[in-house]
């Protein structure tokens, strides 16, 4: 019997986000900001003024530009589906976009409070909600999660971090919001039996 496909939803949301971006690619350009917000990125003033509430979460799929998309998209893939496998899809998927929300709803908040507005987009809150939730995951399990360990995880999201608050144009507080609100919901939802019945189940596909 072959192994399910226990990151079958984390594939789906590279998917969508890649699809979309060359959508609007061949239609405008992805680096400039007004056919950005035209086309769902976030802007406060359009959220709170506007009630454009939506923008919140059709901000996750678009990027600025393809190296963007790619830098997101990689390490996406390649973590998110060691979540999944974790959480299972359901789980994975709602602590997915409301690591997202989160981490639009603090840059959201900071900007508003610090009159500083910007046209922001990117699916780089939600992925530091992952990576938090990982995190969480692999300190429930002494330190590590399969190849993963809390050590690396921590390095990577303190490094990601680093380079944010030293580049410019970057929504580092989308990234924090994010980082938070991942690591929260995967105390809220993991349980440490989801791991070992996702071992058991490899186990077993392996077996057959």
């Amino acid at each position: 019997m072959k192994a399910r496909p226990y990151d079958l939803c984390n594939k789906i949301i590279v998917i969508v986000n890649v699809a979309l971006f060359l959508g609007l690619d061949l239609f405008g350009d992805t680096e400039n900001t007004v056919f950005m917000f035209e086309h769902g990125a976030m802007y406060p003033l359009a959220v709170l003024q506007g009630g454009e509430w939506y923008r919140m979460f059709s901000c996750m799929f678009l990027h600025f530009g393809v190296q963007h998309l790619a830098n997101n998209m990689l390490i996406l893939y390649f973590l998110g589906q060691n979540l999944e496998q974790v959480l299972g899809h359901v789980k994975y998927v709602l602590l997915y976009f409301l690591s997202g929300l989160g981490g639009s709803a603090l840059s959201l908040y900071f900007m508003v409070r610090q009159q500083d507005y910007a046209v922001s987009a990117g699916a780089s809150g939600a992925i530091f909600g992952v990576i938090g939730a990982l995190i969480y995951i692999a300190l429930r399990n002494k330190g590590r999660l399969g190849d993963l360990t809390s050590k690396r995880l921590v390095f990577m999201a303190a490094l990601s971090l680093y380079y944010g608050f030293t580049a410019t144009g970057v929504d580092n507080l989308a990234h924090i919001g994010g980082l938070i609100s991942g690591f929260i919901l995967a105390a809220l939802l993991y349980r440490k039996q989801d791991l070992t019945s996702t071992k058991q189940d490899f186990a077993s596909a392996n077996q057959d």
